[in-house]
């Protein structure tokens, strides 16, 4: 079971109170940034599609070993000097010799799929039995090795995909206080957002975001309880899918929530996105939320890449509480709105969603609950030679390691869960039944169902915000609370910049349509083709505007 929860989202739901946590801060903090950072040489690879990838292989111009070869060298650059990012954690010390093997082979006639020899990052909540770790952040599990791997892991592996390390998160999947930086962990430090060092990359998918989008990997595996996928694609210019809970297993990943958590696919393009989300997506006997798809064939998502694929389809407009939360954003989403119907696309404006912002209280409620049980269930599940079997235990340890776990923020979600008794409290079942009954029922599916919509689409939220370790994360909210409640997909891609800095607009829907909303997602990309390559500004350029649309 997985993740994050946006930071956002828990000023919405109140565990934030008072002005001072909804203010702007004076001074952001920039911590080890004072230098200007040097800009990343060019790389050959920047940009490059998986299919770009697989013709070099195809041609002999390049291996799967010497692909990885430039990542690392790209990750040393970029990651660990220069603009120091830190997105990466660890590269995985057995790469090249992974990439020997499929090398030998795509040399004996066997490819096993588009992903064969592929680099892909993953978040370091995803469970990995080699010599990387599994952490979420944390230093308390640095000696807690799964002993195998989460199941969309062997899905990796087994397409060929190779696991070039781990990227940074928000620790705990920005679960543990009420005053956090996104993208900040014990472990990795402060994530940096790759088209302005001083801003947020936000999260918890923060690493996989900003390593995804500076060109350090193919494409990256992220997590998502609420915002968590779709949030820093947004802030990182990245497609971000966050799927139908069940869709990918959720088996050996770090969880929150047995309702809300999902894996999924953020990468340049709706294409590569596709085809990491064919790859992740799975029956899993270990995870019951799966058993939809057990004997069925697996479905190809890039059937679904279709460039008229806007024509005849009705997209909604949810205006109440998801529109007016920023300008900037606000109006890309408006331009993008006209570009949908001149591309063939019925929009129906207003389609307002009757529940939005009625859930706040009672999903942070569901949250705290299942995140002591579920996390207490992953936590006995480890190895023996694991130290921390429990919520309590890592609350110790936090305190215990101060200077290094809570320089800079807390625990108090942490503290707060602990409070917490067992999922059979009638506190926890009323607010879980008021939560699936107003998201799903009188939630997105009235609302489509009274408009006769294939799909909404609401700015997935406002352009990045600055870091800042004093004050916590702040910034306008987002569109990620019903389907992520809800359990229903989730897509963001960009749709412009402001300033220097990207804005996504999330596509969203019922429950299994992704083949909508990446056919929605195609199409629109293909005609408008918004991606811009991040800058590595050691600070937004605040000059006048050219073009919201730029």
């Amino acid at each position: 079971m997985p993740h994050g929860l946006d930071r956002r989202a828990l000023i919405r739901y109140g565990a934030l109170s008072g002005a001072a946590a909804l203010a702007r801060p004076l001074a952001a903090t920039r911590p080890e940034t004072a230098a200007v950072p040097d800009h990343p040489a060019e790389f050959a690879l920047e940009e490059a599609t998986i299919a770009d990838l697989q013709k070099r292989m195809a041609s002999g111009g390049e291996s799967a070993r010497s692909l990885c070869e430039k990542y690392i060298a790209r990750i040393e650059a970029v990651d660990g000097r220069g603009p120091t990012l830190r997105s990466v954690l660890e590269v995985n010390p057995d790469a090249l010799k992974i990439a020997e093997d499929l090398d030998a082979e795509r040399k004996a006639g066997k490819v096993r799929g588009p992903l064969h020899g592929i680099p892909i990052l993953v978040k370091d909540n995803v469970g990995t039995a080699d010599r990387m770790n599994t952490t979420a952040g944390s230093l308390a599990l640095l000696d807690a090795r799964p002993a195998a791997d989460a199941h969309i892991v062997a899905r990796l592996r087994e397409a060929g995909a190779i696991l070039l390390g781990k990227t940074n998160l928000s620790e705990w999947a920005n679960f543990r206080s009420t005053h956090s930086s996104s993208g900040w962990s014990g472990r990795g430090g402060q994530c940096r957002n790759p088209y302005a060092l001083d801003r947020n990359a936000s999260g918890s998918s923060s690493g996989s975001g900003s390593a995804a989008s500076a060109s350090l990997c193919a494409a990256a595996v992220g997590s998502e309880t609420d915002g968590s996928i779709v949030s820093p694609a947004n802030n990182c210019g990245l497609v971000g899918i966050k799927p139908t809970v069940g869709l990918v297993s959720r088996s050996g990943i770090i969880p929150i929530s047995h309702t809300q958590d999902t894996a999924g696919p953020m990468a340049r393009t709706v294409t590569d996105a596709a085809i990491l989300l064919t790859a992740l997506a799975g029956f899993d006997a270990a995870d019951g939320a799966t058993r939809r798809l057990a004997g069925r064939a697996p479905v190809d998502y890039t059937a679904s890449l279709d460039g008229k694929g806007l024509e005849g389809v009705r997209i909604g407009v949810p205006r109440k509480k998801l529109y007016g939360q920023s300008s900037a954003a606000d109006a890309l989403v408006e331009a993008a709105l006209a570009d949908l119907k001149r591309l063939g696309a019925a929009i129906v404006d207003p389609a307002d969603i009757a529940t939005v912002g009625e859930l706040d209280d009672s999903e942070f409620e569901v949250l705290l609950y299942e995140f002591k049980a579920d996390l207490n269930t992953y936590l006995e599940s480890l190895p023996p030679s694991s130290r921390h079997r429990s919520l309590k235990d890592l609350i110790q340890f936090n305190e215990e390691n101060r200077s290094r776990e809570m320089p800079y923020f807390g625990q108090e979600i942490f503290e707060k869960a602990q409070a917490k008794g067992p999922l059979t409290e009638k506190k926890y079942l009323h607010a879980l039944a008021k939560d699936t009954r107003l998201s799903r029922r009188e939630g997105i599916d009235k609302t489509m169902g009274k408009h006769k919509l294939d799909a909404l689409i609401a700015p997935t939220s406002g352009p990045a915000s600055l870091i800042d370790l004093i004050n916590g994360d702040y910034g306008v909210g987002g569109s990620s609370s019903l389907p992520a409640i809800s359990g229903y997909p989730d897509l963001t891609l960009p749709c412009g910049s402001y300033l220097g800095l990207p804005v996504g607009m999330s596509i969203f829907g019922r429950a299994w349509s992704e083949p909508t909303l990446i056919r929605i997602a195609f199409a629109y990309e293909q005609a408008t083709r918004h991606r811009r390559p991040p800058t590595f500004l050691s600070t937004a350029d605040l000059g006048v505007p050219s073009s919201t649309g730029s």
